[in-house]
């Protein structure tokens, strides 16, 4: 069968200091001193400084950025270097308003929303309701399906509305960690819930739609820009600072037919690698409008 998408296996750990940080008794101490806010704060401030510029040729070569995708211009910190704004030309979008476009740069899974199911994201295991904070907003995607978008060091880390619709709510939730019996939480030594903002979206084309910005533990945060009104397809949602993130679409039973490639990657254990405004899947044929 032909693919048309490249794809990346799934790992349970992307490297091995965060299996230490996460697994190991020592590393867990760490991780907890980390997170404390005075840390995360002066971490943050660093990376917001000229002081941090020396990080960004080295992040460069590292992660083999395309830099030529980019818009040209003397980046202040690292962080400045890290919402850096892609050229237009750099990601193909299309006009067809059915069709549903990633969000985002991204590596991309699909699951089927039940009450049993769970979404791993960024080594933390989610049930629905947990993901959103909300046993009622949940069972509103029951039989609907959820896509997550897990952004990487070499990902354009902006994100965007995927239709025209009207903001219906939105929620910001705190990140917490603390460190649990091994026998707890399927035997994982660490329970974490990252920082994430909830935005629900009456859409034109998809129905009613739940996005999620999750941010991360330490330094990364989430910025958004619109928060109540209405929204553009292809409008500038918000981006991520240096962190590591994820961006998860939410859809109800029958709105939308994610692309087949995608849901049979995910069941053979790979990532999708997807940009924003790659096709991923388009509304559903004779759905109610």
């Amino acid at each position: 069968m032909e693919t048309r998408f490249r794809t990346k296996l799934i790992t349970e750990n992307d490297s091995c200091s965060l299996n230490f940080l996460y697994k190991n008794p020592i590393g867990r101490f760490i991780l907890k001193g980390l997170i404390q806010p005075p840390l995360t704060k002066l971490a943050g401030a660093y990376l917001n400084s000229s002081l941090s510029k020396g990080m960004i040729n080295r992040f460069i070569k590292q992660n083999k950025l395309q830099m030529d995708e980019y818009e040209p211009m003397t980046y202040r910190s690292f962080n400045h270097f890290f919402m850096r704004e892609i050229k237009p030309e750099a990601r193909t979008v299309s006009e067809d308003k059915t069709l549903l476009s990633a969000p985002c740069d991204g590596k991309v899974t699909v699951y089927p929303i039940s009450a049993n199911q769970t979404f791993k994201v960024k080594h933390s295991e989610y049930a629905l309701s947990e993901l959103l904070d909300s046993t009622s907003l949940a069972k509103e995607w029951q039989g609907g399906c959820a896509v997550i978008f897990r952004l990487t060091p070499d990902d354009y880390h902006h994100y965007y509305f995927i239709d025209e619709g009207t903001i219906l709510a939105h929620q910001k939730i705190a990140g917490v960690f603390h460190t649990v019996q091994p026998i707890a939480i399927h035997n994982e030594p660490v329970f974490s819930r990252n920082s994430r903002e909830v935005t629900v979206i009456e859409t034109e084309n998809f129905g009613k739609i739940a996005q999620i910005e999750v941010g991360a533990l330490m330094v990364g945060k989430i910025k958004n820009l619109k928060n109540s009104g209405n929204c553009e397809r292809f409008e500038k949602k918000g981006w991520f600072e240096f962190g590591g993130s994820t961006v998860i679409l939410l859809f109800q039973e029958n709105q939308v037919t994610i692309d087949p490639e995608i849901w049979l990657n995910t069941e053979n254990n790979l990532e999708t690698i997807v940009k924003f405004g790659q096709n991923v899947g388009e509304k559903m044929e004779g759905r109610h409008e």
